[in-house]
């Protein structure tokens, strides 16, 4: 028999095969409190303008709630050969409150319903991520206040560079987030416009109100473009490419949480609650929660480039190939949100040894670029001259396996005569950060100052 939703058009049901490529309830099901708050919300506009009765509106609402009550519940049956949660509701309604259920489809399609479910449901979810990315935030700055002085080595190349201070470097992940946060917002802003009255593609002829709709779903205002309305995707593809780039932050950061943690680096350890063992090794302790994280942002990038994909070539207006939007959208943005989740107990949980930090930033010959800024600074030496004459220092400290503050003062005057005493005030790992006060450097003073200026900024947000 035909589908019942479909009308009178089709004299059969579809293939076995169309049936299956055709549903989406198995996952679109996942939208039913968005649905069922936008039909609500049409409902009662139709009921204000006069395009049903008040008595058919309250009926529908009711039976709404009835039935979201039940979805919540587990009671609630689901079926595959009504296609999509649109159609469940829809069909359970009309189950519950009768012919009064048919009412409610009146001045739209579902083109124009999905779009505002999932716009609903995008606009919920990125609500819940611009939390989760000032809770992580907080941890970042709780954490970085501990360790404002802690002394670390930077890197570049993933070679010791110069030192810095471990509450430095956790704030530049703040600075990072505080960017992803930003594109949340903006994307959210954008999204922030009312489908639902679009109907198929063209708009209808009854009399709706689309800014009481919009309203009362709690966007900014209409879609101004039926085409557009039921078409356009792009409010996902922005959400999705700001979830992507802040997972590739997030991935970031893990890597370095690997890093950190081996044996090899030990500058920070993890405990049992955000690390695994071996089921051979008896000894391991495997930063698990941190590789996931690592392994998870590929998925979210995946997502954003499927969908891309899936809507490079689509015409205007709406084409089945749409619905293969709502996996990609879920995956993505929940993915991103169980990642923060993880990213924000890494960071409360991880214990820094300051000890082997400090030890480690001396390696490397990190405060070479201090000698030369000395050298600059004090003798009036040209930069690339100073940087030479520091080189040969290096080389000298490397031939003998010491560090650049254990060079004779004899031998560093051998290279150039008019090096000091003084010079060994600046050679130490803490003069040498201390001594960062540009704006945005490692100085102590600069990061407490920074510490500061987030907290009052995050407790505002």
């Amino acid at each position: 028999m035909s589908n019942r939703m479909w009308g009178g058009r089709f004299e059969t049901g579809p293939a076995a095969i169309m049936e299956e490529i055709n549903a989406s309830i198995d996952f679109d099901r996942k939208l039913y409190a968005q649905d069922i708050r936008g039909s609500k919300a049409h409902a009662a506009m139709l009921a204000e303008k006069g395009v049903i009765s008040a008595d058919d509106a309250a009926k529908i609402a009711e039976g709404l709630d009835a039935i979201k009550a039940e979805i919540d519940a587990g009671t609630f049956t689901f079926s595959r050969s009504l296609e999509d949660v649109h159609m469940n509701i829809e069909a359970r309604l009309r189950e519950l409150i009768g012919p009064a259920a048919g009412r409610l489809h009146t001045a739209r399609s579902r083109n124009d319903q999905v779009a505002v479910d999932i716009k609903l449901w995008v606009r919920d979810t990125l609500d819940h991520i611009e939390g989760q990315l000032t809770e992580l935030m907080v941890a970042l700055v709780d954490k970085a206040e501990a360790h404002i002085a802690t002394v670390m080595p930077g890197f570049t190349h993933l070679q010791s560079a110069q030192p810095v201070t471990f509450g430095h470097h956790l704030m530049a992940y703040v600075e990072m987030l505080s960017r992803d946060r930003g594109r949340i917002r903006d994307a959210r802003a954008r999204l922030n416009e009312c489908p639902l009255g679009a109907a198929a593609l063209a708009g209808t002829s009854f009399p709706i109100d689309r800014h009481r709709t919009a309203e009362a779903l709690g966007f900014a205002r209409p879609t101004a473009n039926s085409l557009d309305s039921v078409s356009d995707r792009d409010f996902a593809l922005e959400a999705m490419s700001a979830a992507a780039i802040c997972a590739v932050h997030l991935s970031r950061f893990a890597e370095e949480i690997v890093i950190w943690s081996t044996v090899q680096f030990g500058f920070i350890r993890l405990s049992d609650a955000f690390s695994t063992g071996s089921s051979i090794m008896p000894q391991k302790r495997n930063p698990d929660a941190a590789e996931l994280v690592r392994a998870k942002t590929g998925r979210v990038i995946g997502d954003l480039n499927a969908l891309l994909v899936v809507m490079k070539g689509l015409p205007l207006t709406y084409q089945k190939d749409m619905q293969e939007d709502k996996e990609a959208i879920f995956d993505s943005l929940e993915t991103l949100s169980l990642v923060l989740a993880a990213t924000t107990g890494m960071v409360r949980d991880m214990k820094p040894d300051v000890e082997r930090m400090r030890a480690s930033a001396g390696g490397g010959f990190a405060t070479a670029t201090d000698l030369a800024d000395w050298l600059v600074r004090v003798l009036g030496i040209p930069f690339r001259d100073a940087h030479h004459v520091t080189g040969r220092i290096v080389a000298i400290a490397a031939e003998r396996g010491i560090t650049l503050d254990e060079v004779p003062l004899a031998d560093m005057q051998a290279v150039h005569s008019g090096i000091t005493d003084a010079v060994f005030d600046v050679l130490s790992v803490e003069k040498s950060v201390a001594s960062r006060v540009s704006h945005g450097g490692t100085a102590p003073e600069n990061v407490r100052r920074e510490v500061a200026r987030w907290r009052r900024e995050l407790a505002s947000s």
